[in-house]
């Protein structure tokens, strides 16, 4: 039982995850909330829309190490 329960925190953590708006959130706030960004990936989101806003969840692929499958899972949580 206390596996089970262990799993389901682990498992359970990005499926209660708010949206957010990648413009505008901090690196902790992209990483708590997109499924497969760690807070390295969400730090070089951060430096990429310094110099260029996001018009499109698409362009997350611009960012080194963001492939379009982690942009298609998360597609439902990225905000602009």
């Amino acid at each position: 039982m206390k596996k089970f329960l262990i799993l389901l925190v682990l498992f359970s953590f990005n499926a209660f995850a708010k949206p957010v708006n990648v413009n505008k959130a901090s690196a902790q706030e992209i990483a708590d909330s997109l499924n497969g960004i760690g807070i390295k990936k969400a730090e070089a989101i951060v430096e990429y829309r310094k110099k260029n806003k996001f018009k499109s969840a698409d362009e997350l692929s611009n960012v080194k190490g963001i492939g379009e499958k982690t942009i298609a899972k998360n597609k439902k949580d990225i905000k602009l």
